[in-house]
């Protein structure tokens, strides 16, 4: 019955390990053709860095890590039903033009909100709002500080 539960507790464990794992670990681990990064550092410090997100649809492929970043806000309405709906418009509109944007619709309140991209730089961010403002369908973009999403490869 011990050695039952102690295998169930070791699969509990790394089935957890495997959904989310701190950067720092991610960069120490090894892999085949890559260099060795060995990490010392006190273990408060490892807790307060971000983790890297793992899909349960694909965990070796959208391995993504929270950070700060921009992305252009391309609608921001009110907190009515019509705001909600012309919010969704917007992000389809942005889809058919650009497919490879990643768009957020969302509720902040006091307003509805759609948002797209996950930029690193402010110069990469002005470039797709360039993009979007040169469509003619979307006037009122502007470049927002936010915490974004990025893929680890």
């Amino acid at each position: 019955m011990k050695y039952l539960l102690s295998i169930l507790f070791f699969f509990g464990v790394s089935v957890l390990y495997a959904q989310q794992r701190n950067i720092i670990t991610e960069l120490q681990t090894r892999k085949a053709g890559e260099g060795v990064i060995t990490i010392h550092q006190d273990s408060q410090i490892a807790n307060l860095v971000g983790t890297v997100q793992l899909s349960s649809a694909s965990a070796s492929d959208a391995r993504t890590i929270k950070t700060r970043g921009y992305r252009v806000q391309v609608y921001a309405g009110n907190n009515s039903r019509q705001a909600r709906s012309e919010a969704n418009r917007v992000a389809n509109k942005v889809k058919e033009q650009f497919p490879d944007m990643p768009i957020y619709t969302y509720f902040q309140p006091p307003r509805w909100l759609c948002r797209v991209g996950d930029f690193k730089s402010v110069e990469e961010a002005h470039s797709a709002m360039r993009k979007l403002r040169a469509t003619g369908d979307f006037k009122e973009v502007t470049i927002v500080r936010e915490q974004i999403n990025l893929p680890i490869e």
